[in-house]
Formats: C-alpha cells, sequence, structure tokens
C-alpha cells in the first residue's frame, strides 16, 4: 500500500510539473493574442500608448495618470541611455553589454583595470530595472484599455481623484502590496541573483574586484563539487554530513525535549508551576550570544567545569570539550548538548500553550467509549501535539541548518582540519563565511549557498507535503 502511494504521488509530481510548463505556455500564447487584440480594437490613444506610455490616458482626458505614466518612460530612458557612471562604471543600457563581457580592460599603470564585480551588479540592477518598467508598460497599456471600455459601456473614464480612493478601498491590497513587493525585488531578489550569478564567475581570491578581471567560467564551480582535489571537493561532502546529522539531533532533541518537559510541568500534581516555565523561559529572555559566549568560558580548558574536576580529582588534565578538543565528536556532542538548554524553552513554551487549547470534548468522548489516561494520551494529545507542531518541526530544521551563531560562537568551525578552511564542526553556513569574508573565495562561497539553499528548500517542501498538517489541516476542527 506504501509504494502504490508513493508511485502514484510521484506521479501526481510529475502531472503537477508538466501542468504547470503547460499552463506557462498557455499564458504567454494567451498574452501575446491579447496583445495583439487590444492593439487592433483600442483607440488611438491605446494605439499610441504602446509606444508613448500614459497616450490612452491623455486621449481620455486623464491628465494626471497620463502625465505620470509619461514622466516615467523618459525617466527610464534618459536613465538608461545616458548610463551615469559610479567608479567609472556604467549604469544602464551599456552595462547590459558590460553584464555579458565583465570588463575588458585589463589596466595597467595609467589606466584602471575595469571593475568586473559593479559590472555584474549594475547588470543584475539594470535588468531590474527593465523588469520594474516592463511592468509599469502592462500596467499603461491595462489602464488605457480600461478607459476605452468605460466609454464604450457609456461611462466616465475614472479620474486621478477617483483612482486614489479606490487605491484605499476595493483596490487597497495594491496599495499595500506594491511597496513590499518593490522592496522584495530591490533588497532580496536581485541581491540573491548577483550572488547566484557570481557562483558561475571565477570571482576569487587571485582576481579582486578591480584589480584583475575576472570572467564567466559557466558550471566549472560545480564539477569542482565532484571531480576537483581542492577545498570544496574534499569537504563538501563531510560538512554536508555534519550539518545534516547537526540538524537532525539539534531539531529532535529540543522538540522531544520540550514536549517532555512541557508535559512534565503541565501535570496533575505538579505545584507552582508558573514558577517552574518562568525558571525555564529565562534562557529565552537572555541573548543567544550572551549564552554561548558564557558556555563557552565556562568549558573552556581553564573553565569553571575543568577546575571543579581537577580539584576533586576526578580528572587528571583539563578536558578539552570544544575548539581544542582531540576528537571532532567530543566537540560535536558538546555543542549539541549546549543547544538543548539553549532550544527547549522554546518548544516547552509552544507546547504548554498547546496543551491548553487540546479539545476538551476529545478527552470527555474518549472517556465515555472507556479509554484510559494512556490510551488517551497516546491516541489524543501525542497526535494533536504533532499535528500542531508539524510545521513548526520542519521550520526548526531547516533553521539548524543555517544555524550560525551556536557554531560560530562555540567553536568557530573548529577543530582544525589541517590544510583546509573548513573545520570538523563547521556547517555550511559557517563555511560560506570562512571562504568569502576571511578567504575572499566569493565563487566557491556562491556555489555553497546555492547548494544550501537547494537542501533546505528540498527538505521544507518534501517535509511539509508530507506532513498531516498539509494533508489533514481540518482533521482536528
Amino acid at each position: 500500500m506504501d509504494k502504490k502511494q508513493d508511485t502514484n504521488e510521484k506521479r501526481n509530481i510529475l502531472s503537477r510539473f508538466f501542468s504547470v510548463f503547460s499552463r506557462l505556455g498557455k499564458n504567454i500564447v494567451n498574452g501575446f493574442k491579447n496583445f495583439i487584440q487590444r492593439f487592433k480594437d483600442g483607440s488611438i490613444g491605446t494605439k499610441l500608448s504602446h509606444v508613448f506610455l500614459g497616450a490612452g490616458n491623455l486621449y481620455h482626458k486623464q491628465i494626471a495618470k497620463g502625465l505620470i505614466f509619461l514622466i516615467l518612460e523618459v525617466g527610464f530612458f534618459v536613465l538608461m541611455i545616458l548610463s551615469p557612471q559610479i567608479n567609472d562604471t556604467p549604469l544602464g543600457f551599456k552595462s547590459i553589454g558590460n553584464f555579458f563581457t565583465l570588463g575588458t580592460e585589463a589596466g595597467d599603470i595609467f589606466n584602471p583595470t575595469d571593475n568586473s564585480m559593479l559590472m555584474l551588479l549594475f547588470g543584475v540592477i539594470s535588468f531590474g530595472i527593465i523588469g520594474i518598467f516592463l511592468a509599469i508598460y502592462k500596467a499603461n497599456l491595462s489602464s488605457a484599455r480600461k478607459a476605452d471600455l468605460d466609454v464604450k459601456n457609456g461611462k466616465n473614464p475614472t479620474t486621478f481623484k477617483e483612482d486614489i480612493a479606490a487605491l484605499f478601498d476595493s483596490r487597497f491590497h495594491i496599495a499595500m502590496l506594491t511597496p513590499a513587493i518593490i522592496g522584495i525585488i530591490t533588497f532580496t531578489l536581485l541581491p540573491t541573483i548577483f550572488m547566484i550569478l557570481i557562483a558561475f564567475t571565477n570571482y576569487d581570491a587571485q582576481h579582486p574586484a578591480g584589480q584583475v578581471l575576472f570572467d564567466w567560467v559557466g558550471i566549472e564551480n560545480f564539477r569542482a563539487i565532484f571531480n576537483g582535489s581542492g577545498e570544496i571537493s574534499v569537504r563538501f561532502g563531510p560538512v554536508l554530513a555534519w550539518t545534516l546529522i547537526w540538524a537532525f539531533f539539534a531539531t529532535a532533541t529540543n522538540y522531544i525535549g520540550g514536549i517532555l518537559l512541557a508535559l512534565l510541568i503541565n501535570r496533575k500534581g505538579i505545584k507552582l508551576k508558573k514558577i517552574w516555565r518562568t525558571i525555564f523561559i529565562l534562557t529565552i529572555a537572555l541573548p543567544q550570544f550572551i549564552s554561548l559566549l558564557a558556555m563557552r568560558n565556562i568549558l573552556s580548558e581553564y573553565g569553571p567545569i575543568n577546575s571543579m574536576m581537577m580539584n576533586l580529582n576526578l580528572t587528571s588534565e583539563p578536558i578539552k570539550f570544544l575548539a581544542t578538543a582531540n576528537s571532532a565528536w567530543t566537540a560535536r556532542f558538546t555543542i549539541i548538548m549546549i543547544n538543548i538548554w539553549i532550544g527547549v524553552p522554546y518548544t516547552m513554551l509552544m507546547t504548554t500553550g498547546i496543551l491548553m487549547n487540546v479539545p476538551k470534548d476529545l478527552y470527555e468522548a474518549a472517556q465515555i467509549d472507556g479509554a484510559t489516561k494512556r490510551q488517551a494520551f497516546f491516541n489524543i494529545t501525542v497526535p494533536y501535539i504533532l499535528f500542531v507542531t508539524a510545521p513548526y518541526l520542519i521550520t526548526s530544521f531547516v533553521g539548524n541548518i543555517t544555524s550560525f551563531n551556536v557554531i560560530f560562537l562555540l567553536t568557530g568551525g573548529d577543530p582544525v582540519v589541517p590544510g583546509y578552511v573548513a573545520g570538523e564542526t563547521d556547517l555550511l553556513v559557517t563555511w560560506l563565511y570562512k571562504l568569502t569574508i576571511d578567504q575572499s573565495e566569493y565563487n566557491v562561497g556562491s556555489v555553497i549557498a546555492i547548494m544550501t539553499f537547494i537542501i533546505t528548500a528540498t527538505a521544507t517542501l518534501f517535509s511539509y507535503r508530507r506532513s498531516k498538517s498539509y494533508k489533514e489541516e481540518d482533521a482536528f476542527q
């Protein structure tokens, strides 16, 4: 039965995959058809608006809206044609050509070298500006078409004042989402695209920006993961394995420990429940980096733990728990234990709230049916907790894959692996930090960032779509 379900699920995934591309193709074809039909059926103003933005609005005496579209078009072409320069690197249409070449002037004593990094960055920005302009262009055509339809239906085209009023009423969602979308494009999407593109270049310590040209190398950096002999090839597998091991145990221990602690505190007969909750929540109130640095000092070779053990004659010499540990697994085990102390209160607090909101009628029905407390616990309480916390469990796992603070502040990725940047406790994200900030290996760091994203995105989508929270979202209603 499970095999049949897996086969059917794979078929469903493939069918959805092909349906997405099918719908995309149909939307592109329908878009061209609508574009041609709008041009044929439109008024003179609508036809002109295909070249001069706002012409359709001006034709229908929507002066303010038409002038806004026209000013945006003029501003776009002025910016793109005049190509203002920043650090001798042009923006605009010239940056599109530079995007593909990444510079041609190697420079000498008298002439500066082309800044390949800025050329790549400005190319991405210019493509982003073009994309925003195309969205404005489409809005201009839609506005002109709407004005034509209003006239055709015997209505007056909406005034600028009416359009503004609509933005705070029926189209309020557009007024709120547009600034957010622009912000996401500017500060998230374009930097992400820039980072991804660096993975396809040889931008590294041997090719510093503004001093030496770097160039496109295709998928060479990705091939180095599997068939190279350098840092990324040798250390990628071990670091990835430890990252997944860390994410699993850090998530499982905090999740299970938090649930058990919440069940214990909320158990009938336990006194001073509020005080117990407050004691454990205090670790949340304290900034995490302070807790981590304190634990690093406590467990250091000359810290209080080692001093106490030596004074009690439990050990003859200091035990190296973290960065200087003789065994990698000693450091790893210690990190996981410290993470339990830091992370369990979050799960405990969340589970406490869930336990207080378990539907009482479920317990009453179970009691009427003759179920014991143990049966009610394993058949009602536990499934309900798992159902509600499944999304949290998934996000915790993904968050632990990219957990920077715990590793960086406790061990800095050490113990050291001789000859390599990545240490024994480095995660992909801390390795990425070292390669980019310390070693200036930006292309390799970008490859690791892409691989990290693929792993986290795959784990999130696969886990969530297989969880009951997704498949049976109305189960406890």
